[in-house]
Protein backbone atom coordinates (compact mmCIF):
# COMPACT_ATOMS: atom_id res chain seq x y z
CA UNK A 1 0.00 0.00 0.00
CA UNK A 2 1.42 3.19 -0.71
CA UNK A 3 1.68 5.72 1.73
CA UNK A 4 3.61 8.41 0.00
CA UNK A 5 3.13 12.09 1.59
CA UNK A 6 0.92 10.66 4.03
CA UNK A 7 0.13 13.18 6.51
CA UNK A 8 0.18 12.64 10.57
CA UNK A 9 -2.54 11.03 12.15
CA UNK A 10 -5.66 12.56 12.74
CA UNK A 11 -8.09 12.09 16.00
CA UNK A 12 -10.69 9.65 16.00
CA UNK A 13 -13.86 11.36 14.56
CA UNK A 14 -17.01 9.73 16.13
CA UNK A 15 -19.96 9.16 13.94
CA UNK A 16 -22.94 10.64 14.87
CA UNK A 17 -25.11 8.55 16.97
CA UNK A 18 -28.52 8.59 14.73
CA UNK A 19 -30.49 6.45 12.73
CA UNK A 20 -29.31 5.88 9.70
CA UNK A 21 -31.59 7.60 7.02
CA UNK A 22 -33.41 5.53 4.51
CA UNK A 23 -32.40 5.70 0.86
CA UNK A 24 -35.67 7.95 -1.16
CA UNK A 25 -38.24 5.70 -2.32
CA UNK A 26 -37.36 4.33 -5.89
CA UNK A 27 -40.10 6.84 -7.45
CA UNK A 28 -39.78 9.91 -5.31
CA UNK A 29 -39.38 13.51 -6.54
CA UNK A 30 -38.56 14.98 -3.36
CA UNK A 31 -36.20 14.88 -0.40
CA UNK A 32 -36.04 15.90 2.98
CA UNK A 33 -32.83 16.96 3.93
CA UNK A 34 -32.06 15.28 7.41
CA UNK A 35 -29.42 16.66 9.70
CA UNK A 36 -25.93 14.92 8.56
CA UNK A 37 -26.65 15.06 5.16
CA UNK A 38 -24.81 16.43 2.54
CA UNK A 39 -25.35 16.83 -1.07
CA UNK A 40 -23.26 14.44 -2.24
CA UNK A 41 -24.88 11.42 0.17
CA UNK A 42 -28.22 12.32 -1.16
CA UNK A 43 -27.09 11.76 -4.48
CA UNK A 44 -25.12 8.91 -3.27
CA UNK A 45 -27.53 7.12 -1.75
CA UNK A 46 -30.14 8.18 -4.62
CA UNK A 47 -27.76 7.10 -7.57
CA UNK A 48 -27.37 10.36 -8.82
CA UNK A 49 -25.12 12.87 -9.86
CA UNK A 50 -24.42 15.33 -7.33
CA UNK A 51 -24.56 18.25 -10.03
CA UNK A 52 -27.63 17.00 -11.19
CA UNK A 53 -29.18 17.66 -8.31
CA UNK A 54 -27.02 21.15 -7.69
CA UNK A 55 -28.56 21.92 -11.35
CA UNK A 56 -32.39 21.04 -10.65
CA UNK A 57 -32.21 22.83 -7.12
CA UNK A 58 -30.39 26.30 -8.08
CA UNK A 59 -27.77 25.03 -5.08
CA UNK A 60 -23.79 26.68 -6.19
CA UNK A 61 -20.53 25.77 -4.65
CA UNK A 62 -20.45 24.79 -2.07
CA UNK A 63 -23.05 23.22 -2.17
CA UNK A 64 -24.02 23.99 1.23
CA UNK A 65 -27.45 22.40 2.31
CA UNK A 66 -30.03 22.54 5.14
CA UNK A 67 -32.27 20.43 7.62
CA UNK A 68 -35.53 20.71 6.67
CA UNK A 69 -34.58 21.84 2.92
CA UNK A 70 -36.53 20.00 0.18
CA UNK A 71 -34.45 18.43 -2.43
CA UNK A 72 -35.69 17.58 -5.85
CA UNK A 73 -34.08 14.33 -7.23
CA UNK A 74 -36.07 14.45 -10.44
CA UNK A 75 -35.96 17.15 -13.69
CA UNK A 76 -38.67 19.41 -14.01
CA UNK A 77 -41.33 17.89 -16.51
CA UNK A 78 -40.76 18.85 -20.39
CA UNK A 79 -43.89 20.97 -20.39
CA UNK A 80 -42.24 22.42 -17.76
CA UNK A 81 -39.20 23.13 -19.13
CA UNK A 82 -40.25 24.21 -22.42
CA UNK A 83 -42.70 26.65 -20.78
CA UNK A 84 -39.78 28.31 -19.05
CA UNK A 85 -37.82 28.09 -21.93
CA UNK A 86 -40.30 29.95 -23.89
CA UNK A 87 -40.80 32.75 -21.01
CA UNK A 88 -37.03 33.33 -20.91
CA UNK A 89 -36.34 33.26 -24.86
CA UNK A 90 -34.11 35.91 -26.07
CA UNK A 91 -35.00 39.09 -27.87
CA UNK A 92 -33.84 38.59 -31.59
CA UNK A 93 -30.62 40.68 -32.09
CA UNK A 94 -30.66 43.69 -34.17
CA UNK A 95 -28.79 43.58 -37.09
CA UNK A 96 -25.92 46.68 -37.40
CA UNK A 97 -23.81 47.44 -40.71
CA UNK A 98 -20.22 46.11 -40.27
CA UNK A 99 -17.98 49.27 -40.25
CA UNK A 100 -15.72 49.58 -43.07
CA UNK A 101 -12.26 48.54 -43.32
CA UNK A 102 -11.11 52.14 -42.61
CA UNK A 103 -12.80 52.28 -39.11
CA UNK A 104 -12.13 48.94 -37.72
CA UNK A 105 -10.20 48.62 -35.00
CA UNK A 106 -6.72 46.98 -34.98
CA UNK A 107 -6.46 44.16 -32.84
CA UNK A 108 -4.95 44.03 -29.71
CA UNK A 109 -2.41 41.73 -28.96
CA UNK A 110 -2.87 39.32 -25.88
CA UNK A 111 -0.08 39.63 -23.36
CA UNK A 112 1.31 36.46 -22.25
CA UNK A 113 1.16 35.35 -18.67
CA UNK A 114 3.75 35.35 -16.31
CA UNK A 115 3.19 32.15 -14.94
CA UNK A 116 0.31 29.21 -15.47
CA UNK A 117 -2.14 29.14 -12.42
CA UNK A 118 -1.90 26.16 -10.08
CA UNK A 119 -4.22 23.33 -10.19
CA UNK A 120 -7.08 23.91 -8.19
CA UNK A 121 -7.32 20.27 -6.83
CA UNK A 122 -4.53 17.81 -6.41
CA UNK A 123 -6.32 15.11 -8.73
CA UNK A 124 -6.99 17.19 -11.45
CA UNK A 125 -3.52 17.58 -12.40
CA UNK A 126 -3.53 14.66 -14.25
CA UNK A 127 -5.09 11.34 -14.54
CA UNK A 128 -6.29 9.27 -11.51
CA UNK A 129 -4.04 6.62 -10.00
CA UNK A 130 -5.88 4.76 -7.85
CA UNK A 131 -4.52 2.75 -4.88
CA UNK A 132 -6.04 -0.58 -2.62
CA UNK A 133 -7.93 1.41 -0.23
CA UNK A 134 -6.77 -1.56 2.11
CA UNK A 135 -4.74 -4.98 2.51
CA UNK A 136 -6.61 -8.38 1.98
CA UNK A 137 -8.67 -10.51 0.05
CA UNK A 138 -11.50 -9.55 -2.62
CA UNK A 139 -14.57 -11.88 -1.10
CA UNK A 140 -16.98 -9.69 -3.25
CA UNK A 141 -16.96 -8.30 -6.62
CA UNK A 142 -18.60 -5.55 -8.64
CA UNK A 143 -21.80 -6.57 -10.98
CA UNK A 144 -23.49 -3.96 -13.47
CA UNK A 145 -26.67 -3.37 -12.86
CA UNK A 146 -26.79 -5.03 -9.32
CA UNK A 147 -27.70 -3.01 -6.58
CA UNK A 148 -26.23 -5.01 -3.77
CA UNK A 149 -22.60 -5.42 -5.53
CA UNK A 150 -22.19 -1.68 -6.33
CA UNK A 151 -18.58 -2.21 -5.43
CA UNK A 152 -16.30 -4.64 -3.72
CA UNK A 153 -15.58 -6.26 -0.65
CA UNK A 154 -12.19 -6.39 0.46
CA UNK A 155 -11.63 -8.88 3.57
CA UNK A 156 -9.22 -7.68 6.01
CA UNK A 157 -8.38 -7.66 9.58
CA UNK A 158 -10.72 -5.94 11.98
CA UNK A 159 -8.87 -2.30 12.89
CA UNK A 160 -6.09 -2.33 10.03
CA UNK A 161 -5.86 0.81 8.31
CA UNK A 162 -7.87 2.02 5.61
CA UNK A 163 -6.03 4.45 2.83
CA UNK A 164 -7.29 7.00 0.40
CA UNK A 165 -7.48 5.39 -2.54
CA UNK A 166 -6.37 9.01 -4.61
CA UNK A 167 -6.23 12.75 -2.95
CA UNK A 168 -8.87 14.70 -2.79
CA UNK A 169 -11.87 16.14 -0.37
CA UNK A 170 -13.75 14.06 2.30
CA UNK A 171 -17.74 15.38 1.45
CA UNK A 172 -19.08 13.07 3.86
CA UNK A 173 -18.14 11.42 7.10
CA UNK A 174 -20.65 9.85 9.02
CA UNK A 175 -22.83 7.05 9.57
CA UNK A 176 -25.82 8.23 8.09
CA UNK A 177 -26.46 5.75 4.77
CA UNK A 178 -28.46 2.44 5.57
CA UNK A 179 -25.86 -0.69 4.51
CA UNK A 180 -22.55 1.35 4.56
CA UNK A 181 -21.98 1.57 7.88
CA UNK A 182 -19.34 4.20 9.11
CA UNK A 183 -19.04 5.67 6.02
CA UNK A 184 -16.58 8.21 4.35
CA UNK A 185 -16.96 9.45 0.77
CA UNK A 186 -14.07 11.61 -1.27
CA UNK A 187 -14.30 13.45 -3.60
CA UNK A 188 -11.43 13.84 -6.45
CA UNK A 189 -12.29 15.68 -9.06
CA UNK A 190 -16.13 16.54 -10.89
CA UNK A 191 -16.11 13.08 -12.64
CA UNK A 192 -15.19 10.60 -9.62
CA UNK A 193 -15.31 10.02 -6.43
CA UNK A 194 -14.80 6.92 -4.04
CA UNK A 195 -16.77 5.37 -1.07
CA UNK A 196 -15.28 3.38 2.08
CA UNK A 197 -18.32 1.84 4.35
CA UNK A 198 -18.41 -0.47 7.34
CA UNK A 199 -15.55 1.48 9.51
CA UNK A 200 -14.58 1.13 12.71
CA UNK A 201 -13.37 4.34 12.93
CA UNK A 202 -13.66 7.35 11.03
CA UNK A 203 -9.94 9.12 11.09
CA UNK A 204 -10.87 12.22 8.59
CA UNK A 205 -13.37 14.94 8.73
CA UNK A 206 -15.79 16.44 6.33
CA UNK A 207 -14.15 19.07 4.00
CA UNK A 208 -10.68 17.63 5.02
CA UNK A 209 -8.04 17.32 2.38
CA UNK A 210 -6.46 13.70 2.15
CA UNK A 211 -3.40 12.47 0.26
CA UNK A 212 -3.65 8.97 -1.67
CA UNK A 213 -2.77 6.43 0.54
CA UNK A 214 -2.97 8.00 3.61
CA UNK A 215 -5.12 6.62 6.77
CA UNK A 216 -8.34 8.06 6.87
CA UNK A 217 -10.26 4.83 8.74
CA UNK A 218 -10.16 1.38 10.55
CA UNK A 219 -11.71 -1.42 9.20
CA UNK A 220 -14.49 -2.69 11.10
CA UNK A 221 -18.03 -5.50 10.56
CA UNK A 222 -19.97 -5.50 7.87
CA UNK A 223 -24.22 -6.56 9.39
CA UNK A 224 -22.84 -10.13 9.39
CA UNK A 225 -20.06 -9.93 11.41
CA UNK A 226 -17.31 -10.42 8.90
CA UNK A 227 -14.37 -7.64 9.39
CA UNK A 228 -14.21 -6.24 5.83
CA UNK A 229 -13.94 -2.77 3.86
CA UNK A 230 -16.77 -2.08 1.00
CA UNK A 231 -15.37 0.03 -1.56
CA UNK A 232 -16.96 2.28 -4.46
CA UNK A 233 -15.58 4.31 -7.03
CA UNK A 234 -18.26 6.56 -9.01
CA UNK A 235 -18.15 8.01 -11.92
CA UNK A 236 -20.81 10.90 -12.88
CA UNK A 237 -22.82 9.50 -10.42
CA UNK A 238 -22.62 5.52 -12.03
CA UNK A 239 -21.05 2.91 -9.82
CA UNK A 240 -18.15 1.68 -11.84
CA UNK A 241 -15.93 -1.22 -11.32
CA UNK A 242 -13.06 -0.93 -9.28
CA UNK A 243 -10.60 -4.11 -10.25
CA UNK A 244 -10.65 -1.55 -13.89
CA UNK A 245 -9.23 0.95 -11.88
CA UNK A 246 -6.91 -0.14 -9.04
CA UNK A 247 -3.67 -1.70 -9.89
CA UNK A 248 -3.64 -5.48 -9.96
CA UNK A 249 -1.43 -6.29 -7.27
CA UNK A 250 -1.74 -4.79 -4.00
CA UNK A 251 1.43 -2.54 -2.72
Amino acid sequence: METRGASPPHHTVAAPARRPTPAPRRNATYYRVRKGDTLYSIAWRSNRDFRQLARWNGIRPPYVIYAGQLIRLKPFTTARARATTTRKAPAKPVRRPAPRTADRPKPRSRPRAAHARPARHPAKRGRLRWAWPARGSVVARFKAGDALHKGIKIAARQGSPVYAAEAGKVVYSGSGLIGYGRLIIIKHNDKYLSAYGHNRKLLVKQNQRVKRGQKIAEVGTANDGRALLHFEIRRDGKPVNPLALLPRHQM
